[in-house]
């Protein structure tokens, strides 16, 4: 949670796009005592890789919602996170897949040898590539930091609700300018009855 609060507080001065590359970089720099550290030490790392991950995936929805138009950004962050979760869902098949590729030395239990394999490096990997592509999609995307994202500034919003339409009425009365509108009865003015 210290990750998503202090990165998100921070990529309100900083952008969206430098914090989330920033801290992708630095998750990326502490895969290795994350990963391969077999001592108490790894406390320290993976709470540091925590930060990270939190960070640049806290960032990420507002993001989102800053480069999606008014009448879509619910749709999009929450699609985004759904689609998120079914590409993730086999992740533990790819890792135990990868993982059979770096073999342990068995372990005896009960006289009988127990097949291992060295997860971290798989870990390693695979955080490895996702923060590589998380760090060259936001690379190559925009920024639009500061989007105010009003309902009052919402143009597909404005349309719906006729508010250009209803802000005109109400400047052209200030002005002293008020235009009779006939009123409309079955489809037909009422005064040709």
């Amino acid at each position: 949670m210290s990750g998503g609060t202090i990165v998100g507080y921070s990529s309100q001065s900083l952008g969206r796009r430098f914090s989330i590359i920033i801290i992708c970089i630095v998750g990326g720099a502490l895969l290795y005592p994350y990963t391969f550290t077999s001592s108490k030490a790894v406390i320290a790392a993976a709470f540091f890789e925590q930060f990270c991950v939190q960070g640049a995936w806290g960032v990420i929805p507002i993001h989102l919602m800053e480069l999606s138009p008014g009448s879509l950004r619910t749709f999009v962050v929450g699609t985004s996170y759904q689609l998120g979760n079914l590409v993730s869902s086999a992740s533990s098949t790819i890792e135990a897949t990868i993982g059979e590729q770096f073999p342990l030395a068995p372990l005896l239990k009960a006289g009988k040898p127990v097949k291992r394999y060295e997860y971290g490096k798989v870990i390693c990997i695979f955080l490895g590539c996702v923060y590589a592509y998380v760090i060259l999609l936001t690379f190559v995307g925009p920024e639009k930091l500061g989007r105010n994202l009003d309902v009052a500034h919402d143009s597909d919003m404005a349309e719906v609700t006729h508010q250009d339409l209803r802000h005109q009425r109400q400047s052209q009365v200030g002005h002293g300018i008020e235009e009779e509108v006939p009123e409309k009865t079955s489809g037909r003015n009422i005064e040709s009855v």
